[in-house]
């Protein structure tokens, strides 16, 4: 395998948008979307892992029983990462390990939740909005969680957007170590904890992230009151996804958001 790539791949995708600057001087890549086929109800952002790129599963997604969900798939910034000995690679920040006790990179953790919160922003009122993502992808999307409940980033700005439900498939939890003392922060954090639906999905046989960070994750956001985290375990899967895990993702998403709209010929 490729340490610097995920063993994933789908087929077809849709729509590219320009680039946007970091303020670490980094850039993000291309944002490819995926339009609802139906009527349009909920909007995800779905963020690849280490050394991917947005095309990759929005290709995958493009093809899901999902015709009521935009999905909006950004590239991770190209950066120098620690992991691989300071070989640049697309991710959404510099990752020493792939688990709960490695060094936290907080600029670049909210630099990619800001950029992956201002795509969900021009949404209109009534769409339910979502993050979810693989690996890494995985990692970023449960930091914006905590920034969500928070209210605002580690920087001190605001977090202006309200998820719905947050998805994350053999990735694991960023700050866990600091995650109690943010919550005591804020007087909200515990209640819009408890409302936010969570699904993480890992694989017993993962040789890149360890089945134990999923379990430990769980774990860590039980304990600081999420109460509503669904945790499916896959025997004998490694690194990648495979198609019951997708169809798990599938219904969870429909009955969590609701789904209800008919594919439409537009």
């Amino acid at each position: 395998m490729n340490p610097c790539g995920d063993d994933f791949r789908g087929s077809g995708s849709e729509d590219i948008e320009e680039a946007t600057p970091m303020t670490t001087n980094l850039e993000f890549g291309g944002t490819h979307v995926v339009r609802p086929k139906g009527k349009h109800q909920a909007t995800v952002v779905w963020l690849h892992g280490m050394g991917d790129k947005g095309l990759s599963w929005s290709q995958l997604l493009e093809t899901l029983p999902l015709p009521n969900i935009k999905w909006i798939c950004p590239t991770a910034p190209t950066r120098p990462v620690a992991l691989l000995g300071g070989f640049p690679c697309t991710s959404w920040f510099d990752v020493e390990d792939m688990s709960q006790s490695a060094p936290d990179d907080l600029e670049g953790l909210d630099a990619s939740a800001a950029h992956i919160a201002n795509l969900l922003s021009s949404e209109p009122s009534d769409i339910k909005l979502g993050i979810g993502g693989f690996n890494v992808g995985a990692a970023i999307s449960l930091y914006s969680m905590i920034c969500q409940v928070l209210g605002r980033y580690r920087n001190g700005n605001p977090y202006p957007i309200n998820l719905s439900v947050v998805v994350g498939l053999s990735g694991w939890l960023p700050c866990s170590s600091s995650l109690k003392t943010w919550m005591e922060e804020s007087q909200e954090a515990p209640q819009r904890a408890a409302a936010l639906p969570i699904l993480l999905c890992h694989g017993s046989a993962d040789e890149v992230v360890a089945h134990d960070h999923g379990e430990k994750a769980v774990e860590t956001l039980t304990s600081l009151g999420f109460q509503n985290i669904t945790f499916r375990s896959y025997d004998g899967l490694g690194h990648y996804t495979i198609p019951e895990e997708t169809e798990e993702v599938c219904k969870w998403l429909t009955t969590v958001l609701e789904l209800e709209g008919t594919p439409s010929d537009s």
